[in-house]
């Protein structure tokens, strides 16, 4: 406590002298943006016409599709499928999802035991091997040997393709 203060004490007893401005950098003023430059910084600016890219000597390819504004997709469960088949079947909700989950139930042991399972109108599920190989650590580059590893893979139906 003693040396606390007396440095309180200390710093008391020194005159303090003002300090002497210092010099801001010089920076150039910028001017105040009307409503219409902000207004123009906020438009996109158009492409660039398809008739200056043929002058180049490439071929002008119509512009990409713009992205899609439909709202996020729902994610539906089996209770949620066993609930409008039951309705529409006539059955109780039970027994569609029973029904449903010992479907799903057959594809996967047919699948695990390296079958190839088509479903008309959907696509075909299958085991597929992967072979060991070489691969590099992205941290390290080292060379590091990856494993022999099966996946699982999906082929749609040509009619889901169409659907869609």
């Amino acid at each position: 406590m003693r040396f606390l203060d007396s440095g309180i004490s200390n710093m008391a007893k020194t005159p303090t002298k003002p300090a002497a401005p210092q010099a801001a950098p010089a920076k150039a003023a910028k001017p105040k943006a009307s409503a219409s430059t902000k207004a123009a910084k906020d438009k996109v600016a158009p492409p660039p016409p398809a008739a200056t890219k043929a002058a180049k000597g490439k071929a002008a390819s119509p512009p990409p599709p713009p992205p899609p504004t439909a709202a996020k997709a729902r994610t539906i469960t089996i209770n949620q499928m066993a609930v409008a088949y039951a309705d529409k079947h006539e059955m109780s909700r039970k027994d569609a999802t029973n029904m449903l989950t010992e479907v799903f139930d057959a594809v996967v042991q047919h699948v695990k035991a390296g079958d190839k399972v088509r479903i008309a109108g959907l696509g075909i599920i299958e085991l597929r091997s992967r072979a060991a190989r070489m691969g590099r650590n992205p941290a390290t580059g080292e060379a590091i040997q990856i494993a022999a590893s099966r996946k699982i893979a999906f082929r749609v139906a040509k009619e889901l393709k169409e659907a869609v």
